[in-house]
């Protein structure tokens, strides 16, 4: 404690020094100011709200050297943390605002995208990781499952808004955007485990193939979907099924509650070794099925938005000091090239095909295959990975996945807000046109 020792003012007798920790917490308080004005000034902007925190981070660390190097590689596990706490948040929001009922043609789309977009992209990004980049066979394939997936967090801009009580409320491209961001980064965790796996033991199946296909792939899906339902169940009752109007959680409504559902979800599956970011978004669901249309929903999503954002926020400023701090320092050209593929042609050419026969419209297809937004989540998972095995690629693999989440943030973010906004223009024109009775957004374009 002496080192932060002060005097009877409060202030440190070294009035010459500056101290890291206040500069951090002027800094947090700026970024938290920040994440509540932003929405508002950038809702018709062709700019996004990580764009702008990305873009800070960069600043104020390469311009105020007394701040500490965020290193993801030197600060692993904190890095791990602080991403998973962000992704888990931004799955439970994401859960609780999809108002469409869980049903095999109603979820068509993300079917198609989980089953048939994921795998292939993590296919060819670790085709193109071992073949073009030189990465060895464990490196490679945790490329291509850390990058694979829609993120939650920063996809908010192509994503549902608040949750109503109207099924069929939600234009395909936003809820199928929305619904594959909850599901695929738990799908992709058992290839970051394979990845993980091959790096400990090596490239021989038999060391690694049994335990793999049993437990990380089997038990651990298994168990992420039948802990969320339980538990989503049990809350479900807690809040709406209970005979005493008076007694039910719902009726108070605080919405930090929705912090203790997340983390309840997501600690006790992980407890029995289950993936707790399946969990957490199918107690979500769960619970928003079992009373669709109650009022407490948008009182929990609006609580947990807030929360997302303040971490999200930091999440981003970090990886903005993270890369003036000389993250992206070990690229070569071809890994430049292979990031603007991944966001360019990877996701967008592969996204489409899954999606040819859906039913849907050509321009709605092109929007949910465009935008596979990168971020927090590929953050999560390369930290996970380099902390449970030894990638000697490592740093490679860090400055890749920044850039990779860097394009997707500049390419995506400059995008949203005017494709989005030109599309539902269309789609209203559309409905005008064909005189739909029907409710617009489910007009396809």
């Amino acid at each position: 404690m002496g080192e932060r020792s002060t005097g009877a003012s409060g202030h440190s007798p070294h009035h010459d020094q500056v101290d890291p920790f206040d500069l951090l917490y002027a800094a947090a308080g700026a970024a938290a100011l920040l994440a509540a004005l932003l929405p508002i000034a950038l809702r018709r902007l062709p700019f996004s709200m990580p764009m702008v925190f990305v873009s800070l981070g960069v600043a104020a660390f390469a311009f105020i050297p007394d701040l500490p190097t965020p290193d993801p590689l030197r600060f692993g596990t904190e890095t791990e943390h602080l991403s998973e706490a962000t992704v888990i948040i931004a799955l439970f929001g994401a859960g609780l605002a999809l108002d469409r009922p869980v049903g095999w043609r109603r979820w068509a789309s993300t079917w198609r995208l989980l089953g048939l977009a994921m795998p292939l992209t993590i296919g060819v990004i670790a085709w193109l990781g071992g073949a073009f980049l030189g990465l060895g066979v464990a490196a490679a394939l945790l490329l291509g499952a850390a990058v694979a997936p829609t993120d939650p967090v920063l996809a908010s801009d192509v994503q549902v808004g608040e949750p109503t009580d109207e099924e069929d409320s939600e234009d395909e491209p936003r809820f199928a955007l929305t619904s594959e961001a909850g599901l695929n980064d738990a799908l992709a965790f058992p290839f970051v485990n394979a990845a993980v796996a091959i790096a400990a033991g090596g490239l021989s199946p038999g060391g690694w193939l049994g335990e793999w296909l049993a437990v990380d792939v089997v038990w651990r899906l298994a168990a992420g979907v039948g802990v969320g339902i339980g538990v989503g169940r049990a809350l479900a009752w807690l809040f709406f099924g209970r005979r005493r109007r008076a007694g039910r959680l719902a009726e108070r409504s605080e919405g930090f509650v929705a912090l203790a559902l997340t983390f309840v979800a997501y600690g006790v599956t992980e407890l029995v070794q289950g993936y707790g970011f399946l969990a957490v978004f199918v107690c979500a669901v769960t619970i928003r099925a079992a009373e669709r249309d109650h009022g407490y929903h948008g009182v929990m999503h609006e609580f947990i938005e807030q929360v997302e954002r303040l971490l999200t926020a930091g999440v981003l400023v970090l990886l903005g000091g993270s890369i003036a701090r000389g993250l992206l320092g070990p690229l070569q050209l071809r890994d430049v090239v292979v990031a603007a593929v991944v966001i360019l042609l990877v996701r967008p050419i592969i996204g489409w095909l899954s999606l040819l026969g859906d039913g849907g419209g050509r321009l709605d297809r092109v929007v949910i295959s465009f935008f596979g937004v990168r971020g927090i989540g590929s953050v999560f998972y390369l930290a996970y990975a380099t902390g449970h095995a030894r990638f000697p690629e490592a740093a490679r693999l860090w400055a890749l996945v920044g850039l990779i989440i860097l394009f997707s943030v500049v390419v995506h973010g400059v995008s949203a807000t005017p494709v989005m906004r030109r599309i539902d223009r269309l789609r209203q024109r559309r409905a005008e046109a064909v005189g739909e009775e029907r409710d617009v957004q489910q007009v396809p374009v």
